[in-house]
């Protein structure tokens, strides 16, 4: 899995609740605008849900974004 290989230099979680509706360029300019960090880098950022029973993942690959979604189905992330 990518993931697992992918060697961020930075994990960055935003705090409070992302709507999990945003897919990648709305999710590229919360970082961008809201961060004002550079979402082309090699850094993962994680966003979670109100319920914190869901989250995604954006990270630049090179020449794409790959982003990952988890939803659980029981208990919520920390």
């Amino acid at each position: 899995m990518f993931l697992k290989e992918h060697h961020a230099k930075r994990v960055h979680i935003a705090c409070g609740s992302t709507d999990m509706r945003y897919h990648i360029n709305s999710l590229a300019s919360i970082v961008k605008y809201k961060f004002d960090l550079d979402p082309f880098s090699c850094e993962l950022f994680a966003f979670c849900n109100k319920e914190r029973n869901k989250i995604k993942i954006l990270v630049w690959d090179h020449n794409g974004f790959w982003l990952y979604y988890k939803r659980l189905e029981k208990g919520t992330f920390k």
